[in-house]
């Protein structure tokens, strides 16, 4: 197999995990937060700056590398890795989640996904075997099934239809899915909102034996008392010997809380996106630099973090930077954000090692401005 997943420990206190996910380009600890680099890049930061911050993974996106600048350009170059000058292990999405949210622009059949460009409105087609095909050719570490995210809110029967046809999705990418020595294929866990139809899709996608498993159709609109609790709930039917993955969660109180309730793996666009549109993230809460309150504010973002931003800048500085729209400002914020988030997860490993999680919790949101 590809990859392999290792326990090391359950934290006492919270019943978490810390890991090692052995894969071809380098072991992961975790739980880990993965940055997202959509376009093989993740926007605004070099490789040799995401290794300072110990990004020990990076997630790309099929849909768009499909689009531009195709899959079979990229396997010329030798692989995803070789194409972005980077050497440590990528994961990359099915496109579904990107197929599905063209709404309108899309065609849902049992074959497959026929949609129009969100670029230039041409027509193309991704079934699963296509998805596999395209994955492949990028040559990640960690390849996700296609699957149908359903929206929410969503209707029951939509739901079940949708995971049964994601189960059979799921079965064909596996069929299709030839270089299994180099790349992991995780299946997705479906099911909305509804607790016996998440059981459902667990025990046909468990059924079908992925080296690894996602929950999805998470975090699409749904209040987060709803979300936990549907995590909550799908977590102890996955396999407790390979890695457990929820998909596109982002924000500190999500990542802490799904790390309390058995994931191993996240990632999202929140740190970098919101960095680009001057926010940061610190151990105070979050922090508008364009607010006016910061123009003669000579401190750094966040007194207790150690990245290169708060190293070397000021909230003066970075504020004026985007008043003025420097490019300087939303590269130092996004590597501020991503910074705390990576910075966050290994203060996560740590108090699980020490079976403090809760403790740790508890700090952090009173600190943060977060309530239990």
């Amino acid at each position: 197999m590809a990859i392999r997943y290792e326990l090391i420990k359950t934290c006492k206190q919270s019943g978490a995990r810390l890991g090692r996910l052995h894969t071809p380009h380098g072991v992961i600890e975790t739980p880990i937060f993965m940055p997202v680099g959509t376009q093989a890049t993740v926007k605004a930061m070099t490789p040799e700056e995401l290794k300072d911050m110990n990004a020990q993974i990076i997630l790309s996106n099929t849909y768009h590398l499909y689009l531009r600048p195709g899959h079979k350009l990229i396997e010329k170059a030798g692989g995803l890795h070789k194409f972005m000058n980077w050497d440590r292990p990528i994961l990359t999405d099915s496109g579904g989640f990107q197929v599905f949210s063209l709404g309108p622009l899309r065609k849902i059949r049992e074959e497959g996904v026929e949609f129009r460009s969100h670029l230039d409105g041409s027509k193309h087609f991704i079934s699963p075997e296509i998805a596999v095909e395209i994955q492949n050719s990028l040559g990640s570490d960690i390849m996700m099934a296609f699957d149908e995210c359903a929206p929410y809110p969503a209707d029951y029967d939509y739901v079940k239809n949708s995971l049964e046809r994601t189960t059979r999705w799921a079965k064909r990418c596996k069929d299709a899915h030839k270089n299994t020595d180099q790349q992991a294929l995780f299946g997705i866990i479906q099911g909305g909102m509804y607790k016996d139809l998440r059981k459902q899709s667990a025990e046909e996608i468990i059924g079908l034996d992925f080296p690894g498993y996602s929950v999805g159709g998470l975090s699409v609109g749904e209040p987060k008392d709803i979300m936990y609790d549907v995590l909550e709930y799908t977590t102890p039917l996955m396999p407790k010997d390979k890695p457990r993955y929820l998909m596109g969660v982002g924000s500190p109180d999500d990542l802490i809380e799904g790390v309390i309730r058995g994931i191993d793996m996240f990632d999202c666009v929140l740190p970098s996106r919101i960095g680009r549109n001057g926010t940061a993230m610190t151990s105070r809460g979050k922090v508008v630099i364009k607010n006016a309150s910061h123009t003669e504010s000579f401190e750094p973002l966040d007194t207790e973090c150690g990245c290169y931003t708060c190293k070397n800048y000021s909230k003066a500085y970075l504020r004026h930077l985007f008043k003025a729209n420097e490019i300087l400002g939303l590269r130092l914020l996004t590597n501020h954000n991503l910074h705390f988030l990576l910075n966050l997860m290994e203060e996560v490993r740590q108090a699980i090692r020490e079976d403090r999680l809760l403790d740790y919790r508890k700090d952090f949101f009173e600190k943060y401005g977060y309530n239990l």
